[in-house]
């Protein structure tokens, strides 16, 4: 219990942040990040990055040198290489012997070296497979070439790269460049204080725009949220604001055909409301009267007042059994039973229900078929279909009573027909002679057979089952109901029997 109370809690906290705060939060966030990458990878690895610039550079420079190395254009290409990266450069002989030298830098390195450190470079240039590269500091001045990093950022770092490259007449000529790294702590500092102007720049700007933005999306989602809470309130005439952005006006227009749609439904609820309230009064007071009339007049309790209480007690069951039926079938819950079986044999029993209401009323009734024909479905649904439409085309049928079930097989599917020669429905009426309680005259009428129900169940029973189904009619011109399902082997017979 205190669990679903903190948890209940918990989601209220929730629901009470708005869209506003939300989009605030996610834009300064997003600043805050752009922000934080700034000084990441300006303050923090600058140093990093500029390192591996130059030792870049140096190895590119030293790929031109070998591969220029018997053009005549070498010398141009050494000037070139020392002018633009800032680069010294010493090419000499096994021996240690200098054959070219340019010297750019004010503390260069390699052209301090001897013959014997030139030739000793060469040595340990041909031990690490042909290149070399050694890391000093000016003030250090190493005697010897050594691979390592330096942790002093105050201190200007030398990088010398050799690599011996090989003339077309044979021989071996040692390549050594040599460039410094100039510490940047200088240019770290004035970065620190242009980006800390910009960081308070820019969460000046980052807050003033999450406002601005912030409001301007969610005003809209405010005034559909107004909106809504008044149509929750059951005022189904309220307007939904379509303007702003695509979706949110997409959002709007679909509300107002939701409340639009929930009008309807109101309406036809109350309408149900008051049809389903007569046709239970109306069976109810029959019964109640003729109870009391059986009670308090002597010699009327007579099997003929005794049929009557049977009958209107028969037809509210009919009533109510429909309700739950259609109930289930559009809550989803009703299972099919699909088995094979012989619907023609299915109609027929269906046909002996009606032997009364041929004798006392004068209906003619008329089955015509060609064949004897299988289906699988589920069969006590499809005798309801069949029943409710019959019973449908007794209460409409025409001056002379006459109604007419078809089965016709067409190829592999048969055909379902109920005619009658009744007044006939409008074409832009007949939609809605599926709806529960529809009627077509808006004037409540006690069917001689049914509830009211019986159409919208059929619709219910033939979406469930999948199958094709639909009406013919017209003014003056009788209706025909019908639905078409898949023929089966006519050996479904032996799973009957």
């Amino acid at each position: 219990m205190k669990w679903n109370n903190l948890l209940r809690k918990k989601q209220k906290g929730k629901e009470k942040v708005s869209i506003f705060w939300k989009i605030f939060a996610i834009f300064v966030a997003f600043i805050a990040v752009i922000l934080s990458l700034l000084w990441v990878f300006q303050i923090g690895m600058l140093n990093t990055f500029y390192r591996s610039i130059k030792i870049h550079d140096i190895e590119n420079s030293l790929k031109d040198i070998s591969d220029n190395i018997d053009s005549d254009k070498l010398s141009t290409v050494l000037k070139n290489v020392a002018n633009d990266k800032q680069i010294c450069i010493t090419l000499c002989t096994q021996d240690g012997s200098v054959i070219y030298a340019i010297d750019v830098l004010p503390n260069c390195i390699i052209h301090e070296l001897s013959s014997y450190r030139l030739a000793r470079a060469y040595e340990l240039t041909v031990q690490n497979g042909g290149t070399f590269i050694e890391r000093t500091m000016f003030n250090e001045r190493k005697s010897q070439f050594f691979l390592g990093e330096t942790d002093d950022p105050n201190q200007i770092e030398s990088v010398i790269y050799t690599k011996i490259a090989t003339t077309k007449s044979g021989e071996n000529i040692l390549i050594l460049l040599n460039t410094s790294i100039s510490p940047v702590v200088s240019t770290v500092q004035t970065l620190k204080v242009q980006l800390l102007w910009i960081t308070v720049i820019m969460i000046v700007l980052a807050v003033i725009m999450a406002l601005l933005l912030a409001k301007n999306l969610s005003s809209p989602i405010v005034k559909i949220n107004k909106s809504a809470k008044v149509l929750a309130q059951g005022k189904y005439d309220v307007d939904f604001d379509a303007s702003g952005y695509r979706e949110i006006a997409e959002l709007a227009n679909t509300l107002n055909y939701a409340a639009k749609e929930l009008s309807k439904v109101e309406a036809l609820q109350r309408e149900l409301i008051a049809n389903i309230s007569h046709d239970l009064r109306t069976p109810l007071t029959m019964i109640t009267g003729y109870a009391e009339v059986m009670r308090d007049i002597p010699n009327e309790n007579t099997p003929e007042n005794v049929q009557i209480i049977i009958d209107e007690a028969n037809r509210l069951t009919s009533l109510v059994n429909d309700m739950l039926d259609i109930s289930k079938l559009q809550a989803g819950v009703q299972v099919l039973n699909e088995a094979p079986y012989n619907l023609t044999k299915s109609i027929r029993r269906i046909l002996t229900r009606y032997t009364k209401l041929i004798e006392q009323e004068g209906y003619h009734i008329r089955f015509e078929a060609d064949r004897e024909v299988f289906v699988k479905a589920d069969e006590i649904k499809m005798e309801q279909v069949i029943y409710n439409l019959v019973n449908n085309a007794v209460n409409y049928a025409g001056a002379d009573k006459e109604v007419v079930i078809r089965q016709t097989v067409l190829a592999d599917t048969v055909k379902v027909e109920v005619l009658d020669h009744g007044d006939g429905i409008a074409e832009d009426l007949l939609p809605y002679v599926w709806d529960r309680y529809y009627k077509i005259d808006k004037a409540h009428k006690q069917a001689s057979i049914g509830t009211g129900l019986g159409l919208s169940i059929v619709k219910n029973i033939m979406e469930l089952h999948h199958l094709r189904f639909g009406v013919n009619s017209a003014p003056g011109m009788g209706s025909n109901f019908w639905f078409e399902m898949k023929i089966v082997e006519d050996n479904a017979e032996k799973n009957e029997n």
